[in-house]
């Protein structure tokens, strides 16, 4: 996880100061993107058949070597586009099965009672690097051409796929081996219909995607709201960067540290309505007030450590674990595809409307999901049978 933040902050710096476009940051999105939402609803039903340890190791290797072949589409400081887009896609394709995975094995090796906590401990070494990651990633452009910073996530997979072969996971044998188109389908559909027949989660989906999809526009446009409105460069980005993680690392601190007895549905939705708020400050803050604007990411931080740990264990409890690779990758599908979508109008919005209004009307959006959500009452009563 550190080396991929390093390295994936590193790339968006290139991008960011060397282009200075949205559509550039939006392309290169979508190609980080596009895969693992088309895929992913069919990676979940062989995640679920085969061994997930198996997969992670395997995803992993493949991301790394993708990683690898990206060095070498950058020569002399320039880029080769097509090429940099179409093996992040190929990396995309890797996360499709590597991210359901990781996530499906956590209720075969973890007490259900001690879900959240785990969760909140998880999002607390995800923080971690988010803090550590853009450092050394601004770090290592400053003194090395991109193509050599890839190399460290090249190492980081090594070390990822090493310590897994000693690290024992359950796998949850099926009835059936034999896999065909026919049998796949089926498979798939059972996991839509874990989602579809239970109502408070088929609508909490539903929030989520349109979260996402108010998220994923003005997410990708971080970089050029420090650069242009708050007149920053590659250290003002990583300073961004850094106290986003740190305030990841204080939400995933304090599920991790304590017992929570709050409903994890009013924890997902708060926080929606907290990050949002966020984004409306981050938009309204005037250039001078850089700090201002530093102190709200890391609000937004916190809030998003708190949501993801709460939404992913109100998964894994809902869900048979037999289920849940299909279940999480149709969520990563789900939600992301909405989310593409308005990244193809990233370009069109940063240039339209400007930047920090499009943060504005996100942020405006999220608290009005939140609040949607708090009015819905299948939602409200998830987790109430446990």
């Amino acid at each position: 996880m550190l080396s991929s933040s390093a390295v994936n902050f590193a790339v968006m710096i290139y991008l960011s100061l060397h282009y200075k476009s949205a559509e550039v940051l939006a392309f290169a999105g979508i190609a980080g993107l596009l895969p693992q939402a088309l895929i992913g609803p069919f990676a979940g039903v062989f995640i679920d058949r085969w061994d997930r340890k198996k997969v992670m190791i395997y995803a992993d290797s493949f991301i790394a070597v993708c990683t690898f072949m990206m060095s070498f589409a950058f020569v002399d400081g320039e880029a080769n586009l097509f090429l940099v887009y179409a093996l992040m896609a190929c990396r995309s394709v890797g996360a499709a099965f590597h991210s359901p995975a990781m996530q499906a094995i956590a209720p075969l090796i973890v007490p259900q009672e001690h879900l959240l906590r785990v969760s909140g401990i998880n999002q607390l070494l995800q923080s971690v690097s988010s803090i550590a990651g853009p450092a050394i990633g601004t770090l290592l452009i400053t003194f090395f051409p991109i193509g050599q910073v890839l190399y460290l996530d090249v190492i980081g997979a090594a070390l990822a796929v090493g310590s897994l072969f000693f690290i024992t996971i359950p796998h949850l044998v099926t009835d059936d081996s034999k896999v065909s188109v026919s049998r796949v389908l089926a498979d798939l559909n059972t996991g839509m219909q874990a989602i579809y027949n239970n109502r408070g989660l088929r609508l909490l989906f539903l929030y989520a995607m349109l979260a996402t999809f108010c998220v994923m526009p003005v997410a990708i446009m971080f970089p050029l709201l420090t650069i242009e409105h708050y007149d920053g460069g590659k250290w003002e980005m990583s300073i961004i960067e850094i106290v986003w993680g740190v305030g990841m690392l204080i939400g995933g601190g304090l599920l991790g540290a304590m017992k929570v007895d709050w409903s994890k549905v009013v924890m997902v939705n708060s926080m929606h309505m907290l990050l949002g708020l966020t984004f409306v400050f981050s938009g309204i803050f005037p250039a001078p007030w850089f700090y201002g604007f530093v102190l709200v990411t890391g609000v937004g931080g916190l809030g998003m450590s708190i949501f993801s740990a709460a939404f992913m264990t109100i998964i894994q409890e809902e869900v048979k674990a037999e289920m849940l690779g299909r279940v999480f990758s149709l969520y990563f599908s789900l939600a992301i595809l909405p989310s593409i979508i308005g990244l193809l109008f990233t370009g069109i919005i940063a240039d339209r409307i400007g930047v920090t209004n499009a943060f504005i009307i996100s942020g405006v959006a999220m608290v009005l999901v939140g609040a949607m959500s708090f009015m819905t009452p299948s939602v409200m009563r998830l987790g109430s049978h446990k």
